[in-house]
């Protein structure tokens, strides 16, 4: 049956010079033949046992930053699918992955199609500089990465970040998805866009 299976994985995300405990969202998109594995994080064994024998169309990250790609090659390798990623994410990519290249590129606009559900590719810059989300209308869901947490946007303060361009994308982009649309999150809690459009100028004000 065609639906988004979500499991949370454990580890660490470094950048800076800093590293924390990080807890983080996993999710598998498809049916019961086919998926697309979105933000392979952490744990290769855990993600490879909930895909199980289905066929794996993508491995498919939001962006770059180490705790959302750290298993993308193992996974990659073991269900010989493609990493997709936007191009504007090598440098970050390149810190975690210097001798491996992702197989092919996330733009704007793109469709990747698993077990008959279709994932459009929204990008929206700011988190970092080609964080992208994915969005299923069938199933009135976007899977947001760290542009869109319930309660703002995502963090803007380390390299490659900016919350002037994270506020555009999700102005231009995300809050004008139906109101309705179930935001499911890199990390935490899901929303709702209805829930979070209102807060729109508290959180400019709050970060400005």
């Amino acid at each position: 049956m065609a639906g988004i299976d979500h499991l949370v994985t454990s580890g660490t995300f470094s950048l800076d010079g800093g590293t924390w405990d990080v807890d983080n969202n996993v999710w598998i998109v498809g049916d019961d033949s086919e998926v697309v594995v979105v933000d392979a994080a952490h744990d290769a064994e855990a993600i490879a046992a909930a895909v199980g024998d289905r066929r794996v169309v993508a491995i498919v990250c939001t962006h770059a930053h180490d705790d959302h790609v750290n298993q993308a090659p193992a996974l990659a390798d073991r269900f010989s699918a493609p990493i997709l990623l936007n191009p504007a994410e090598a440098p970050l990519w390149e810190m975690t992955w210097p001798d491996r290249k992702p197989d092919g590129e996330l733009s704007d606009g793109q469709t990747i199609t698993a077990g008959g559900i279709e994932l459009k590719a929204l990008v929206t810059p700011g988190h970092s500089p080609g964080s992208t989300c994915l969005y299923i209308p069938e199933l009135g869901t976007v899977l947001t990465g760290d542009t869109l947490f319930a309660g703002g946007p995502g963090a803007t303060g380390r390299s490659y970040s900016s919350f002037d361009t994270i506020i555009d994308s999700i102005r231009t982009t995300l809050l004008p998805l139906p109101g309705d649309t179930t935001v499911r999150t890199g990390h935490g809690d899901a929303t709702t866009i209805g829930t979070e459009a209102p807060h729109l100028e508290e959180w400019i004000t709050r970060g400005s």
